[in-house]
């Protein structure tokens, strides 16, 4: 392949043709793709690059599915929490959502598929104590006094969400809102079928069908202002209906209820301890969407195109990292990236011939207009990515939305360039290696492989203040010369062997989330594995609240091990004196004031741990030895490339292994090595955009002074 070409993907339109030519010559792209709200041109039909044509599954055709009403698409959703003043109440059900983007179902039996629930009992409420007036929209219940009470119910989707999301972010005027239809149900099954064939029939220029993508759209919801309400890109709340919910009975051999997707009106979000019901829940939709999945790679390969899956959008169902991913025969997965973690979650897919990165920023109005700055966006996105294709590349990058908003910051398109040139070197040195090791870390959660990666995320790169920590510890381990893996408490329950290849457990988050584990600690069989596992010589980290939920005159569960403990108020009585700061390996690298976020109030460390840094009483970091094993606790990890180091240093702490810090080593941490033994070469690589000094030790421990230019990297043979 002409290192200057290939590799790289382009958004076009009707009213940018002689600028696409440009741009694909200069960014040496060799495949151009629409995007939701442009057309492609005809005039580019016979181009020498491969077309992608974005396809619609489940929208993009209202006569259907306004002849079709009831095989629209439809979400569980739940009212807010109502107080009774009397024995009766009322409650309106669409209160906080946008009326144009919902419509309750009031053709299948409400009395079935809907749930009245006292939240101050916890207890459903008979069927025969509450209606509904579909004329006023209000559910009307017999009530206990001052008790609180909702409504569980399922409404037609009448506005897909991320069609609603790109009008009014684009801010489109007087656009027709697209339905979004089912397409697990019988009639629109067939139809869907018979509608991709034509469209592949009608579009004989296209190469690559960009699926966006199949059945299920993730929760986002509107309110009545059409901002944002709720979003969870894992959630499952809008792949529901009754025709599905009667398959998931007959198949799981018990009756469904509203409140397995409602979950107290968390809706299952990846912070929640899933229940057995939703798991259930999520492998029988897996299974289903997997079948018509295969139904429709099968025919697109049959007219002779290749299937690529956008990741997101109506993704739900289709799993990546579990098995039934790599039996739908896909060629390609898609996704966005903005950073390392995102970037990961999409080249340690298997089971697809390739993967493609879409980079940020995505060519929109909200970020291509006066005041903002695309470049200081694309730089910022680029040099995390980087960090993490250093360590598992996709096998392509692109770019989606307007490009005429591109074009208009000139800058931008010559920073792109430069970026594609140096992603086209990145792969050709690295392409069917893989890169040097130190060591294997498991992160440990209730989501395992299949949230890998992901599961912190709101969606592409940004994540919520509150999980900074879990989000840092997976920043920094994306671009980290580690093998890693993501394990649940019920790998280890079916396996307690699956510890045995591991040389480092993480544990990272707030008490009694998904991350951390919850009273999953307390079941007798983890707590005694992992135990075992560090008590024999494995190392364990915990980030934030480790372990935490208060059973057994504990909250740190495993707090022996770590060696502190959270004062929630019931050791009050006890005095603690082990507060002396102490030096170690682990901060060498660290300056005098390490970042720790908003760290966690009232840690303190049990007797023999050594504290490395307490701040007004309150522990920060420390580390304990636990048998042969050790541990080390941090109080919170925000991203950084200094705290990226600490954590490198801790994992080889954790394992006994200081005397190999110097292997494939930048002493300087805003610079990083990274060793493809197979190839006969190594990188340097400078992540910062600044001039950085630094010394180099290669893997037999041998060194040598660099100085480097910015975003510099450089590269040697073995």
């Amino acid at each position: 392949m002409n290192q200057k070409q290939g590799r790289v993907t382009i958004p076009t339109d009707i009213d940018v043709i002689p600028e696409t030519l440009k741009v694909m010559k200069r960014w040496g792209a060799d495949a151009i793709r629409d995007c939701d709200g442009t057309d492609f041109p005809a005039e580019l039909r016979d181009v020498d690059a491969k077309i992608y044509s974005t396809y619609y599954t489940t929208r993009k055709d209202n006569s259907w599915a306004m002849a079709n009403p009831e095989e629209i698409q439809q979400m569980y959703l739940m009212t807010p929490f109502y107080t009774a003043k009397e024995n009766q109440l009322s409650i309106h059900l669409m209160k906080g959502l946008y009326p144009d983007m919902l419509t309750p179902n009031c053709r299948d039996d409400i009395k079935r598929w809907w749930e009245v629930i006292d939240r101050t009992t916890g207890e459903a409420v008979s069927t025969d104590a509450w209606s509904y007036d579909e004329a006023t929209g209000d559910v009307a219940l017999k009530a206990v006094p001052f008790h609180d009470y909702t409504v569980s119910f399922l409404a037609y989707i009448m506005w897909d969400p991320v069609h609603m999301y790109n009008a009014v972010t684009n801010d489109w005027k007087d656009v027709e809102h697209q339905i979004t239809f089912d397409v697990r149900q019988p009639k629109t099954h067939a139809y869907t079928l018979d509608r991709l064939k034509k469209f592949i029939e009608d579009h004989p220029y296209v190469n690559v069908l960009r699926f966006t993508t199949f059945f299920h759209q993730f929760t986002l919801v509107f309110d009545e202002l059409a901002r944002e309400k709720y979003v969870d890109w894992y959630g499952y709340s809008a792949s529901v209906s009754p025709y599905i919910l009667e398959q998931f009975e007959k198949e799981m051999g018990y009756p469904f209820r509203p409140e397995y997707i409602i979950d107290q009106g968390y809706y299952n979000n990846q912070y929640r301890i899933p229940t057995k019901e939703f798991q259930d829940f999520q492998a029988f939709q897996r299974r289903e969407v997997a079948k018509i999945v295969k139904e429709m790679v099968e025919l697109t390969h049959e007219c002779g195109k290749e299937a690529m899956m956008f990741l997101g959008d109506h993704w739900i169902g289709t799993e990546p990292f579990m098995e039934e991913f790599k039996s739908l025969g896909l060629d390609a997965v898609v996704g966005s990236v903005g950073n390392g973690s995102t970037l990961r979650l999409i080249s340690d897919i298997e089971g697809v011939k390739y993967t493609e990165g879409r980079l940020l920023p995505y060519f929109f109005p909200d970020t291509f207009c006066e005041g903002k700055d695309p470049v200081k966006e694309a730089k910022e996105g680029w040099v995390t990515a980087r960090r993490a294709i250093l360590r598992k590349p996709v096998d392509r990058i692109g770019y989606g939305g307007y490009l005429k908003l591109a074009l208009e910051f000139p800058e931008f398109v010559d920073y792109v360039e430069d970026v594609c040139e140096e992603f086209r070197t990145l792969y050709e040195n690295i392409k069917g290696t893989v890169p040097y090791c130190i060591k294997k870390v498991a992160v440990l959660n209730c989501w395992g492989k299949m949230r890998a990666w992901g599961c912190h995320m709101v969606h592409h790169a940004l994540y919520y203040k509150q999980n900074y920590s879990y989000a840092g510890v997976i920043e920094a381990l994306a671009g980290a010369p580690f093998d890693v893996k993501f394990i649940s408490f019920q790998d280890i329950k079916e396996n307690p062997g699956i510890l045995n290849d591991i040389d480092v457990i993480l544990n990272v988050g707030d008490a009694d989330t998904a991350h951390t584990g919850g009273e999953w600690w307390c079941d007798p069989e983890i707590a005694a594995s992992i135990k075992k596992f560090v008590h024999n010589g494995g190392g364990i980290i915990g980030v934030g609240e480790p372990t935490a939920h208060q059973e057994n005159g504990r909250f740190i569960q495993l707090a022996n091990v770590f060696g502190v403990e959270e004062e929630r108020g019931f050791t009050l009585g006890y005095d603690k004196y082990n507060w002396e700061n102490h030096k170690h390996f682990i901060m060498e690298d660290s300056g005098e004031v390490i970042d720790f976020g908003e760290g966690k109030k009232n840690m303190f460390a049990l007797e023999g741990t050594q504290v490395l840094v307490q701040r007004e009483k309150e522990v920060q970091l420390a580390v304990n030895e636990f048998g042969k094993g050790r541990a080390v606790y941090i109080s919170g990890l925000p991203y950084s490339f200094e705290n990226s180091r600490m954590l490198y240093r801790s994992i080889l702490w954790s394992t006994h292994d200081e005397e190999n810090i110097h292997n494939w080593f930048s002493t300087n941490y805003n610079v990083e090595v990274h060793a493809y033994i197979k190839n006969g070469k190594y990188c340097v690589v400078n992540n910062t955009y600044e001039p950085q000094e630094t010394v180099v030790y290669r893997g037999d421990g041998s060194s040598f002074n660099l100085s480097m230019e910015a975003n510099e990297i450089k590269w040697y043979k073995i």
